[in-house]
């Protein structure tokens, strides 16, 4: 087994928190499989991962670096601030809820994202938050 192989057709073995944390892209993929996906984020200060609804899966989010404001609702009209996460907080997302994280503190917020099951094609990168939402999956 390779440790190194990103590649959704085998097992994988990573340091996570130095992946995320040298990641400088706003979203980029790292392992598909054929039921999960694994990403890395770097939201910029002052940044967004963007108020977002997913529906057919679950999403985590977990803080490697900084510390994200963390809003859920059950409409968009509900949204409201639910907590603060900080390096080595999880936040579980299921189906069917709005969610954002916020940056607001001055430096990047580094998260890793896995989904279930997986959302975005494999190699994606997003250089920046703009590029993402014009990929609209």
């Amino acid at each position: 087994m390779n440790q190194n192989n990103f590649s959704g057709d085998s097992p994988c073995l990573v340091n996570i928190h130095n992946v995320a944390c040298a990641n400088v892209y706003f979203r980029k993929e790292i392992w598909t499989g054929e039921h999960e996906q694994v990403t890395v984020m770097s939201i910029p200060i002052g940044g967004e991962v963007g108020l977002e609804l997913h529906e057919g899966f679950d999403q985590i989010l977990i803080v490697e670096y900084g510390v994200a404001s963390v809003y859920f609702g059950k409409t968009k009209q509900e949204v409201k601030f639910f907590g603060s996460a900080n390096n080595g907080c999880a936040v579980m997302i299921p189906a069917g809820v709005w969610h954002n994280l916020i940056n607001e503190q001055n430096v990047p917020l580094k998260l890793v994202s896995v989904y279930a099951p997986p959302h975005h094609p494999v190699g994606t990168v997003h250089k920046t938050k703009f590029d993402s939402d014009l990929a609209d999956y």
